[in-house]
C-alpha cells in the first residue's frame, strides 16, 4: 500500500507539474522562446521516476505477497494431508469430524467413524521392503477412495491406520455395515504392485455420534471420542481373528481399562513378589506314591485380590514381562523343593515366548548355581506349540539343558502338531497327555485307544508318560494297568502352597534335611493357613473347587 501510494502521489504530482511545463516546452521548441523552468522540469523528471519505481516496486510486493500466499496454502495442505496417500491425516481428521458432526446435529444423520488398520503389514514391508508398501498403502488408499461416498472424509493416521468418517441416516445404520462389508471386500482382493502379488485383508471398528447412547457423555461425542472408541473397536476385531469389523461397545472400554490396571498391577506386583508358586502332586498311579510336584503360578494381588493364571499370564507375556515373572517363581520353588526328600522332582511350565530368548538355557542354569539346586530334579515342561516357532533354537537349548541334567518334558501332548519325526530329533525325556483327553477316559472307548496310541508311542520311543487330569476314581482304575505312569489331578488334591506342601510331606515322612528341623514349628504356624481341601467324591464338585 506504501509503494502503491508512492506512485499515485507521483502521478498527481506529474499532472500538475506536467500542466505547468509542457506548455513552456512546447513554445520553445515551436517559437524558439525561452526554456522551461528548470526547477520545474527537473520536478517533472523526479516525478516520472517516482512513478517508474512505485509502480515497479508495488508489482514486486504483491508477486511475494502471491507467493507467500501460495507457500502458506502448500503449507496447509502438507500439515492437513498425508502427503502418501493424498488424505487427511490424524491432525486434520478431528476437526473435520467435528464440522461432520455439527452439520448432522439437525437432522436426521449421524456420523459413523470406522477405524481401519491392515492386517500383518510389517510382514508386507519385511518380505518386500518399505517401496512396495507404500505402494500397497497407496493402493488401498485408492480402493477406500472409490469405494466411500463422496462426502466422506478419508485419513491416514499413520503407519497402516487409515479413518473413514461417513454421514448417514441414523434410521438405517446396516448402511454403515455393508458399507464396511463393501471396504473389506474391495481391499481383500489380490494387489499386483510391480509384479509382486500381494493379499492383504484389514481390521475395522466402527464407532458413532448417535446422541444419547450409553457411551456418550452428556449426549455429546467429538471427533477425538469417536476416533478412541473405534479404535477400541478395532482392536477387538483383531483379537477376533482380523479381517472383519466391529462395532463399539461400552464393555470394550470397560475391558481395556481393567488391562490398563491389570498391566500396572501386574509391574507392583512383580516388584512387591505377590506371585508364589503352588504345587500339585505328581503320584506313581500303580503304587499312589508321591514322586514329586508341578508348581503352578498363583497371584495374590493387594488391588485385585487372588487373581487366576489364565487371566495375567497372557498380559505378563505380551508386556514382556514372563521371563521375569517366571524366573521369580521358579527360584522360589527351588527354595521351597530343597526341603523336600531328595528323590522327589520339581516340573515347571516354561513359556512359548522364554523359549523366543537365546539365552534362556544359560538363566535356567544359573538359577540352578545359585538355589544350588540339582539339575536331575528339575523337570522344565514346554508345549508342541513351541516347537514350530524356532524349532533348531529349541532344539539347541534343549539340548543345553539336558546336558547338565535338567529333564524336558512335552507338554499337552496330543493338542498341537509336533510329528514323529520331531519327538525323534528333539531329546525329550516324558510325554504329558493332554488333561482333555485323560479327563474323557469314563466310559469312552474311543478316549481310551487313544490314551493307549499315545502310551505304546512313548514306549517306542522309550518315553515315560505323564497322565494329567485325574479328576476321579473311574479315571485312575482305567489308566491303572497301563504301565508305569505319573498321574496328577484334582482327585489326589488341590494345589497347595508351600507350607500345605511342607504339612503333608512331614506326615509321610519325605521331608528332606533342611526341612525335618522347620517341621514341628510348621504344623504350629499351619493353623493360621487355609486348611488342605479334602476334594469331594462327585467330579463336578471338584471341578468347581
Amino acid at each position: 500500500m506504501v509503494a502503491l501510494g508512492i506512485a499515485i502521489a507521483a502521478i498527481l504530482m506529474f499532472i500538475g507539474t506536467g500542466g505547468a511545463i509542457l506548455p513552456q516546452i512546447i513554445r520553445s521548441w515551436v517559437y524558439n522562446d525561452t526554456g522551461p523552468n528548470y526547477v520545474l522540469l527537473n520536478a517533472l523528471l523526479l516525478n516520472i521516476a517516482l512513478i517508474v519505481f512505485g509502480l515497479r516496486r508495488y508489482r514486486e510486493l504483491m508477486s511475494e505477497i502471491e507467493h507467500r500466499r501460495d507457500s502458506e496454502e502448500r503449507a496447509r495442505i502438507l500439515a492437513e494431508t498425508d502427503p502418501l496417500t493424498g488424505c487427511l491425516n490424524r491432525r486434520s481428521v478431528t476437526p473435520a469430524t467435528d464440522e461432520l458432526i455439527a452439520n448432522c446435529a439437525d437432522n436426521a444423520k449421524r456420523v459413523a467413524f470406522m477405524m481401519v488398520d491392515l492386517d500383518n503389514f510389517k510382514q508386507v514391508n519385511d518380505l518386500n521392503g518399505h517401496k512396495v508398501g507404500d505402494q500397497l498403502l497407496v493402493e488401498v488408499a485408492n480402493r477406500m477412495r472409490n469405494t466411500l461416498p463422496d462426502d466422506a472424509l478419508l485419513a491416514r493416521l499413520g503407519g497402516d491406520e487409515f479413518a473413514c468418517v461417513v454421514a448417514f441416516d441414523k434410521r438405517s445404520p446396516d448402511a454403515i455395515d455393508q458399507l464396511a462389508s463393501e471396504l473389506t471386500a474391495a481391499i481383500s482382493r489380490p494387489h499386483d504392485l510391480d509384479g509382486v502379488p500381494l493379499d492383504v485383508t484389514i481390521s475395522l471398528g466402527v464407532a458413532t455420534s448417535e446422541v444419547g447412547d450409553e457411551h456418550t457423555e452428556d449426549g455429546k461425542v467429538d471427533g477425538e471420542g469417536l476416533l478412541h472408541r473405534a479404535d477400541i473397536a478395532m482392536y477387538q476385531a483383531k483379537k477376533q481373528g482380523k479381517n472383519r469389523h466391529f462395532w463399539f461397545d461400552p464393555t470394550m472400554e470397560t475391558d481395556l481399562r481393567f488391562r490398563k490396571e491389570l498391566e500396572t498391577a501386574l509391574r507392583r506386583g512383580l516388584e512387591a513378589k505377590e506371585f508364589v508358586p503352588f504345587y500339585e502332586q505328581q503320584i506313581d498311579i500303580e503304587t499312589g506314591e508321591i514322586v514329586g510336584f508341578e508348581m503352578l503360578a498363583r497371584w495374590k494381588s493387594a488391588e485385585l485380590g487372588l487373581v487366576r493364571p489364565n487371566i495375567f499370564i497372557p498380559v505378563a507375556e505380551e508386556i514382556g514381562l514372563i521371563g521375569r515373572l517366571s524366573e521369580q517363581l521358579i527360584s522360589a520353588a527351588m527354595e521351597d523343593a530343597k526341603e523336600w526328600a531328595p528323590h522327589l522332582t520339581l516340573s515347571v511350565n516354561i513359556s512359548p515366548v522364554q523359549l523366543r530368548d537365546p539365552w534362556f538355557a544359560q538363566r535356567m542354569l544359573k538359577l540352578l548355581t545359585e538355589q544350588n539346586f540339582p539339575a536331575e530334579r528339575l523337570e522344565i515342561e514346554i508345549t508342541e506349540s513351541c516347537l514350530h516357532e524356532n524349532i533348531g533354537q529349541v532344539r539347541s537349548m534343549i539340548t543345553s539343558l539336558k546336558n547338565q541334567g535338567v529333564k524336558i518334558s512335552l507338554d499337552d501332548f496330543g493338542t498341537g502338531y509336533s510329528s514323529l519325526a520331531q519327538l525323534r530329533s528333539l531329546p525329550f525325556d516324558r510325554l504329558k497327555i493332554d488333561r482333555s483327553f485323560v479327563g474323557e477316559l469314563n466310559g469312552k472307548a474311543g478316549n481310551e485307544k487313544l490314551i493307549d496310541a499315545i502310551i505304546q508311542l512313548g514306549e517306542g520311543l522309550q518315553l515315560p508318560v505323564t497322565a494329567e487330569g485325574i479328576e476321579d476314581n473311574e479315571i485312575l482304575q482305567a489308566l491303572q494297568g497301563k504301565g508305569r505312569l505319573k498321574g496328577q489331578g484334582y482327585f489326589y488334591g488341590q494345589p497347595e502352597d508351600a507350607a500345605q506342601v511342607r504339612e503333608r510331606l512331614a506326615g509321610k515322612n519325605l521331608l528332606g534335611v533342611a526341612g525335618h528341623g522347620e517341621a514341628t514349628l510348621e504344623r504350629a504356624e499351619h493353623t493360621a493357613v487355609a486348611p488342605e481341601v479334602e476334594v469331594a467324591a462327585d467330579p463336578q464338585a471338584r471341578r468347581q473347587a
